[in-house]
């Protein structure tokens, strides 16, 4: 199955060999979009672009390391595009910033 339009909160869309995420990703609709996610296979280009992402908090975080895990699980790489400046800042601050960043 594969997501072609964006959830009134915010999802992950499929556009060719990657994905774009637009919305909200918050602990309020995190477990649904990640619950979708699982059903879409990663994109072939290993790329994810978080350039619609708004707005965001810690679960947004956590998606992004499901997202790394799953990946590692399958033998892909996986790259992420545009993550907001605050989510990478806040992902020094809990320390978390190599896994996130995939380094």
């Amino acid at each position: 199955m594969t997501h072609t339009g964006t959830p009134p909160t915010g999802g992950f869309m499929a556009l060719g060999d990657l994905w774009r995420y637009e919305g909200a990703l918050t602990l309020d609709n995190a477990a649904t979009v990640m619950a979708i996610a699982d059903t879409m296979p990663l994109p072939s280009s290993g790329r994810i672009d978080f350039g619609g992402l708004a707005p965001a908090d810690s679960a947004a975080l956590a998606a992004v390391m499901a997202l790394r895990r799953r990946a590692a699980a399958e033998g892909r790489a996986l790259r992420i595009d545009n993550l907001p400046a605050a989510l990478e800042s806040l992902a020094v601050v809990y320390g978390v910033d190599e896994l996130v960043r995939g380094g």
